[in-house]
């Protein structure tokens, strides 16, 4: 039996080898229901570059995870995305990857060594030779891949830097739309109103709003003189970052704010006072719950993300522990 490549893809994602598919009848191969995390009216997605921690994270088995987990939206972050694009390989990391997330009172990172530096430079200019050179068509392959498994983008997360070109810039906002993203996401930069002003126009040119993230800095006024320069800059609210930085106001923010919120992330955080600590989803501040039905009630349409950030306790991992995210918010959204 001849196979389309769409259909192999939908195989290869099952588990199932090229030469293995002869075997089974196409409504055998293709008779696993299509995941489905929207509940209540509101979509339950996950960042899919950050939430699997110490798992495979390469495109193709990211997609294995969402068919198998039942989650039909998504995030995507780099380097998920552009290294199934081609993307030059990074450097080693310098630093282990922090499970557990951005800590109160957690010490600073130690500079880089100066061989770390340097890794880094030649690094950012083969990404940004290869961004400006790359076919942004090959984003519409990964687009199918996905959408034939039963997952959609909303969120195509790159941190813009003033140091880019231009033309890095319009790879940032072609890719988002190719993939068929509502959205950009990036992290919000302090103190350098320049840059928000410049991917501000980015985004009118492209009609296509960025959501900017706020860690510990986040404040009701962070995000305020961007909003001001650009009816496209937006806000990406981490609802938990916003607790663990002391706020007490989610729901207002929330409600006076939703116009201008293209997602949420979700996750749950002690207030600074208790610690600040990332936790399994109720054993925090965050009114993750509470949001959740906000939300729903009101029938705001921006995309609730999921973001595994809290270690997993013994015993589990990353996956098991987003499946219990994910039934939380099934049942707050009952």
């Amino acid at each position: 039996m001849n196979y389309s490549r769409r259909q192999f893809n939908r195989l290869a994602i099952s588990g199932i080898s090229a030469a293995a598919a002869t075997s089974f009848a196409p409504v055998r191969a293709f008779a696993a229901q299509k995941p489905n995390s929207k509940f209540g009216g509101v979509q339950i997605g996950l960042n899919t570059g950050f939430s699997y921690h110490n798992m495979p994270n390469d495109a193709v088995t990211v997609l294995k995870y969402l068919v198998r987990d039942g989650i039909n939206a998504i995030e995507m972050q780099t380097p998920t995305h552009e290294d199934w694009a081609g993307a030059p390989p990074a450097p080693p990391r310098p630093y282990p990857e922090r499970i557990g997330g951005e800590q109160v009172g957690a010490p600073p990172r130690p500079p880089l060594t100066a061989e770390q530096q340097a890794a880094r430079k030649a690094y950012l200019e083969a990404m940004t030779r290869w961004r400006t050179t790359m076919p942004v068509s090959k984003y519409a392959e990964l687009r199918a891949m996905y959408n034939d498994a039963g997952v959609s983008f909303y969120a195509f997360k790159l941190p813009l830097e003033m140091r880019m070109p231009d033309a890095e810039f319009d790879y940032a906002f072609t890719a988002a739309k190719t993939l068929g993203c509502t959205q950009l996401t990036m992290e919000m930069p302090d103190g350098n109103p320049a840059l928000t002003a410049r991917v501000g126009k980015f985004a009118e040119k492209y009609k296509l709003p960025v959501g900017y993230h706020a860690h510990l800095q986040a404040k009701p006024t962070t995000w305020d003189e961007a909003m001001a320069q650009s009816a496209y800059n937006c806000i990406n609210l981490d609802i938990g970052h916003y607790v663990a930085a002391g706020n007490h106001d989610t729901l207002e923010f929330i409600r006076k704010n939703h116009a201008r919120i293209t997602s949420l992330h979700i996750k749950d955080r002690k207030f600074p006072e208790r610690g600040g600590q990332n936790v399994p989803w109720g054993e925090g501040d965050t009114p993750i719950k509470e949001v959740l039905q906000l939300v729903k009630k009101k029938g705001y349409e921006f995309p609730c993300t999921i973001e595994m950030e809290y270690a997993p306790p013994e015993g589990s991992d990353s996956e098991k522990e987003i499946l219990k995210s994910l039934a939380y918010a099934k049942a707050a959204l009952a």
